[in-house]
């Protein structure tokens, strides 16, 4: 995994210039299950990351994935069934912890990328957001789909490794150590706090 210590002045960035983006944490993805980190741990640290980038002056979005009939999301033909996913009611929520956060952003996606067809990269440039700390669930899909869309606006961006899970520890990690790397940079939560000024 990348170097998670802060090294020089270039990992700083300014707490008004910074958004934290927070991908499907909602109450059909957060129970399934997750590795390396349960959906548990990964919503106690986005909770620490919301805390910290509020006090900061930061700007939090919060993402979710959801479907009017399942015709206003992608379905093409492929080789693995996880288009045919059955969603129970209320799958869609975001999870009672993210409900009611002052003055976060919410945004609902019809696809894997939270960029596309919404207003995201709007409000962040509105805002005159630079940065952007992403984390959730899952990191080879909505995580990954959403830090290349980031990384082609040119976003600088800072992955929180363990406040992101995937339904395999084989797909998180490969995409933390070896996609990841090459749009922004790998930190813990614990990192975070020391990184915005």
């Amino acid at each position: 995994m990348a170097e998670t210590n802060l090294t020089n002045e270039k990992d700083f960035i300014k707490g008004e210039k910074t958004a934290l983006v927070v991908i499907d944490l909602q109450d059909g993805i957060v129970n399934r299950d997750l590795n390396p980190y349960t959906g548990k741990e990964v919503v106690s640290n986005t909770n620490k990351l919301i805390d910290v980038v509020k006090e900061k002056g930061g700007f939090v979005v919060l993402v979710r994935v959801s479907t009017t009939d399942g015709k206003d999301m992608p379905n093409p033909k492929t080789d693995l069934s996880g288009n045919n996913f059955v969603r129970p009611e209320g799958w869609d929520e975001y999870i009672p912890e993210l409900k009611g956060i002052d003055k976060a952003h919410y945004i609902t996606k019809r696809q894997w990328g939270a960029f596309y067809g919404t207003d995201l990269d709007l409000q962040l440039r509105r805002r005159g957001i630079e940065n952007i700390i992403l984390c959730g669930i899952s990191t080879g899909i909505g995580v990954d789909t959403t830090a290349r869309e980031a990384y082609q606006r040119g976003y600088n961006q800072i992955f929180v490794e363990d406040a992101m899970t995937a339904l395999s520890k084989e797909e998180h990690d490969f995409v933390t150590k070896n996609i990841f790397p090459r749009m922004g940079k790998i930190r813990k939560t614990e990192n975070i706090e020391s990184m915005i000024k």
